[in-house]
């Protein structure tokens, strides 16, 4: 399973077990050196169904979950 949306991992990316999305959404993140910021009170819920709520809590959980620049 993906550490950071619970979504079926497709293997280890940038240290972290991970899906498809989740990897893509992390590697657009830092390549683009993007800065997302939460409109609610940085406690969204990341889960399959809603991973694309918010960029910002997003990218904090996967740095949460351990990943890393590779």
């Amino acid at each position: 399973l993906c550490a950071i949306c619970g979504d079926r991992s497709s293997g280890k990316h940038y240290g972290v077990s991970s899906c498809e999305g989740c990897k893509g959404f992390f590697k657009r993140t830092i390549r683009k050196d993007l800065t997302y910021t939460c409109r609610d009170n940085r406690e969204c819920v990341v889960d399959k169904r809603q991973r694309n709520r918010c960029q910002y809590c997003r990218y904090q959980k996967c740095l949460a979950t351990g990943m890393k620049r590779e």
